[in-house]
C-alpha cells in the first residue's frame, strides 16, 4: 500500500522536537524520502531510530537554518520536492520589553530562515516543475494578537507575507506555497513557556492552566495534530491550494 507521498523528497527543518519531529515522521509514514535537519544531533539520533520501519525512509543530517553556507549544502543534498520549514523561537514580552538583540535573532531565525531555504529549494523544484512549501506561522501574528508576543508576533506575520508573495509569483510553475498557523500546542518549547511563567509567579500549575483556560476547547493542541495538516498541505490532495493561511488553532482566533 502506497502512502500519499510515497515517492516524494521532503526536506524539514527543526526536526529535532515538537512541531518539527511529528511532521518528519508523519511525512516518512506516508512513504516520503525525509531528510530531516536540526543543529541538536542527540535528537536527530532519536528521531531516526524511531523511524526506522515505517513506510519511507528518512536521513537525518545536522542543518543550521541560520548559515547560507549550511543551508546551501543541506538542499542540495536532499534536492527536496516538499520544504517543510518549522525552525522558530517564541520570544516574550511586550515592545517595550524587546531588544535590538531580539528582535534580530527572531527575525533571523523565524522569517530570514525560511528566506534562506525557499532560496535555494526553488531552482530544483522549478526544474522538476513542481514544489510543495510549508511554512510554520502562527495564529499569533496578523490573524490575532496575544499577549507579551510582540517580536514572535511581529515575526510571524512576515512569514505570512512571505508565504503569500512566494506563492503568486510561481503559481503558473507548479510551485505552492501555504502556511500553517497554529495556536498553542504541547511541545518542548511550550514546556518551557509554562516553567518560564510558572518561575515568575510561583505556580507552574496556574501558569499551565492559564494558557489552557484561555482555548475554547478546553486543552492545547497536539503536534500531531499539526503534522496531519503538514502532510496534507504537502501532498498532491491539495494540489488546487496555494497562498493560504490554515489556521489551526482550536478555536483561539474565533
Amino acid at each position: 500500500m502506497t502512502g500519499r507521498l510515497t515517492g516524494k523528497r521532503a526536506l524539514t527543518t527543526a526536526a529535532g522536537q515538537g512541531i518539527g519531529r511529528a511532521t518528519a515522521l508523519a511525512m516518512v509514514r506516508e512513504g516520503a524520502h525525509v531528510f530531516a535537519t536540526d543543529i541538536n544531533v542527540e535528537a536527530l539520533d532519536a528521531l531516526k531510530a524511531e523511524a526506522e520501519g515505517l513506510a519511507g525512509t528518512l536521513d537525518a543530517f545536522v542543518l543550521d537554518v541560520r548559515d547560507d553556507t549550511s543551508v546551501s549544502v543541506g538542499v542540495d543534498h536532499a534536492a527536496p520536492d516538499i520544504l517543510f520549514n518549522c525552525a522558530g523561537f517564541v520570544h516574550n514580552g511586550t515592545v517595550l520589553d524587546a531588544t535590538d538583540e531580539d528582535w534580530a535573532f527572531a527575525f533571523d531565525l523565524n522569517v530570514q530562515s525560511m528566506f534562506r531555504t525557499i532560496r535555494a529549494a526553488l531552482p530544483g523544484m522549478l526544474d522538476r516543475g513542481t514544489g510543495s512549501i510549508v511554512n510554520v506561522s502562527s495564529a499569533a501574528s496578523s490573524i490575532i494578537g496575544a499577549p507579551s508576543r510582540f517580536i514572535y508576533g511581529t515575526t510571524k506575520a512576515a512569514v505570512i507575507g512571505l508565504t503569500k508573495s512566494v506563492a503568486v509569483d510561481y503559481v503558473r510553475q507548479g510551485i505552492r506555497c501555504n502556511a500553517i498557523c497554529p495556536g498553542t500546542v504541547e511541545s518542548p518549547s511550550w514546556h518551557d513557556r509554562v516553567t518560564a511563567a510558572g518561575a515568575a509567579t510561583g505556580d507552574v500549575d496556574a501558569a499551565r492552566q492559564a494558557f489552557i483556560d484561555r482555548q475554547p476547547m478546553g486543552r492545547v493542541g497536539t503536534a500531531e495534530e499539526i503534522a496531519a495538516l503538514a502532510v496534507y498541505l504537502a501532498s498532491d490532495e491539495s494540489a488546487f491550494t496555494t497562498g493560504q493561511t490554515h489556521v489551526i488553532d482550536g478555536g483561539w482566533s474565533n
